[in-house]
Parts: structure tokens; sequence; C-alpha cells
């Protein structure tokens, strides 16, 4: 006889079900749906501020306890509160604050997560791509995309720590992960190009004719240092020409120069600059973004909850919580995210509010 769809009786047979299919590893739908189609996005991620002067004086502590070639890579995790033991910074993203003392070097390797290095202190150490290096000065960044060589060395006096963001998440999620060591034990790349040489053909909107011997860099990622000279200028240049964006202020997105879109195919970076005085709307998209103060100082309401970053301090905006910044000095921001995934993927919204 059949129970009837409600009752205690057919609640009672229901359990009974699932206990049979457990052990077969089948699972009713019905009891989980809600949680896995939601209508808007729920993060485990939770908005957090890290104060750069803190986490300097930890890295620079390390710094005396263990070598460069020891650690292979000497860095300090930021991991978000809300996702404990996963090394992640947003549910698809990794941050760490990596420290190179002078006269070290970070063994060369290569890897399939894509790599972006945005200087946070220092000058004159180098990141070198597949043999050419490119001089880091505060606030450069760099790329390092996935399998591509790259090592790390400080010629300066003093010490570098950069900012590393990586798709590690999004790598793990797709059990996709591989790396590998220079044969023999070799430490740096040879050298294949005089520093700067990458700049100079493809960072002024120009690029080698195709099918020619210069056309040397990967045709998809043809560049990896954006200097922040340059892109800093460019910030000040769409300030004295344009009103702020209501909700974003002035913003300027890094590119790739051969199609146009974000620099890596899993991760987007951008910069903004918001006038003294200047407050945004709120604004939710579902890319959850790291953020690097470069200038000035300001508050952070994301969701409910206020936070006042100072110059070189990050924060981490979860996925679809609201944004709004108020700068208190001209503020300017580095940011990346996971728009460049989510993009091809057909899953980025934003919603201003």
């Amino acid at each position: 006889m059949n129970a009837v769809p409600g009752s205690n009786e057919a609640r009672v047979l229901l359990q009974g079900l699932y206990a049979d299919m457990a052990p077969q590893h089948l699972y009713p739908l019905w009891e989980v749906l809600s949680a896995l189609v939601t209508p808007t996005p729920r993060s485990a991620a939770q908005a957090h501020l890290w104060h750069y002067d803190a986490a300097r004086a930890h890295l620079l502590r390390a710094g005396d306890l263990i070598t460069a070639e020891q650690a292979e890579r000497r860095v300090l995790i930021l991991e978000n509160p809300g996702l404990p033991g996963t090394s992640s910074v947003t549910t698809s993203l990794y941050a760490g604050l990596q420290l190179i003392l002078p006269g070290e070097v970070a063994p060369c390797h290569r890897h399939t997560q894509c790599a972006l290095r945005f200087v946070m202190e220092g000058d004159g150490a180098f990141t070198a791509l597949d043999g050419e290096r490119a001089v880091m000065r505060p606030f450069d960044l760099v790329l390092t995309p996935n399998w591509q060589w790259h090592d790390h060395g400080n010629d300066s006096s003093d010490p570098m720590i950069w900012l590393d963001g990586l798709d590690i998440p999004t790598v793990r999620h797709f059990a996709a992960s591989f790396a590998e060591r220079l044969p023999d034990g070799a430490m740096a790349h040879a050298e294949t190009a005089p520093p700067g040489d990458t700049l100079a053909r493809y960072g002024r909107n120009l690029r080698p004719f195709g099918g020619t011997a210069a056309a040397r860099r990967p045709a998809s990622l043809p560049l990896f240092h954006y200097p922040f000279a340059e892109w800093r200028a460019s910030l000040a240049a769409m300030a004295r020409a344009d009103a702020p964006d209501p909700h974003l202020g002035h913003a300027l997105e890094f590119v790739n120069p051969a199609d146009g879109g974000p620099v890596m195919p899993t991760v987007a970076a951008h910069v903004r600059l918001l006038p003294k005085g200047f407050t945004t709307r709120p604004r939710q998209a579902t890319d959850a973004t790291v953020f690097v103060v470069v200038e000035g100082e300001g508050t952070a309401r994301i969701g409910e909850q206020d936070f006042p970053p100072v110059e070189r301090d990050l924060f981490v905006v979860p996925s679809w919580e609201s944004l709004a910044i108020e700068a208190r000095r001209d503020l300017v921001l580095f940011a990346y995210s996971d728009a460049a995934a989510q993009q091809k993927l057909g899953l980025w919204r934003e919603a201003r509010l």
C-alpha cells in the first residue's frame, strides 16, 4: 500500500529509502536543491582587511628563519577567514605576500596556475619570464602566465615584497595542476632577451609583424609587465578629462594587447582612482575581488561592514557583496578577480545599486 505523500508514514519510508541508497552513493536532489541552485550567490568567503604593516613584520621575521631556496617561495598566505584550511582568499583565487632578500634567487619553475605579481615594496628586484627580466618597482604589475618559466631575484640592497595573486583554487577545482623545475637543478633560466625587451615590442599598442622572428613571445599572451609610472599617468589623464563613474570612480582595466581582453585566461586586473571626498554608489558583482590601496585612505563599506584601509593595506570583497568606497584623500586602488574566467563561462553579473 502506498503512503500518502507528506504523511508521517511517508517520511519514515523516505528515511528508509535514503538509508538504502546511501551505500550505493545515491542521494535525493529534492533534499538539497535549494542549496545547490540558489536565487543569488552564496559564498563562504568573508569580507576581510589585512594591514600591510603587521603582515610585513611577520614576513621579515620569516626572512631571518628560512631562505628563499629552502622555501622555494617565501610567502605568507592571505587566507580568507571564511575558508579555513584552503589557502584561498576567495573561492577561486589565492593571495600571498612574497619576500626576496638582497642577493636571493627564488628558483625557476613553471606550473599550470596563472600568477600576477603586484609590487608592494622595494625597487630593483626582478621577475624573469622565459629568460627575460622585468625590473620591478613599487606598484608595477608583472604577470607569469601559466606554463611559462619564471624565477625571481633581488640584485638591490633592500628587501622586495610583492603580492602574489594566483588561480590556485580554480585549478584545484578542475584537478588540473602540473609543475616542473628546470633540469639539472638550475636555479635561473638562461637569459633570452635584455630586460624590458618585451615591453618595448608590445607595450605601446604595437607588435612585431606576424611571422617574423621578432615575434618571439607567445602570440596569445605577449606582454607581462605593466609599470606603475605608465598606468598611474593614464589614471591621472582620465581624471583630468572625465567625471568619475558613480559606482567605480575613474577605472582602467589592464588588457592583453593580443585580443583586448583580460590579462590572463582566468584572472582580470584593474585600477581605480577616487578623488578626495568622493563616495561611490554601492555595486555588486559576482567576481570576488582582492584590493590593494596604492595611495590615500578611505572607508570600504562591504555589505554592512566598514573597513578603513590605508596605503598598502589589502582587503577582499566576496561575490555579490555590495561595495561602496569613500575617499578621505585621493584614493588609488589596484584589484584582481576571477572576472576573466566568469565572463568566458557566461557567469559574470553586476548590479549597480
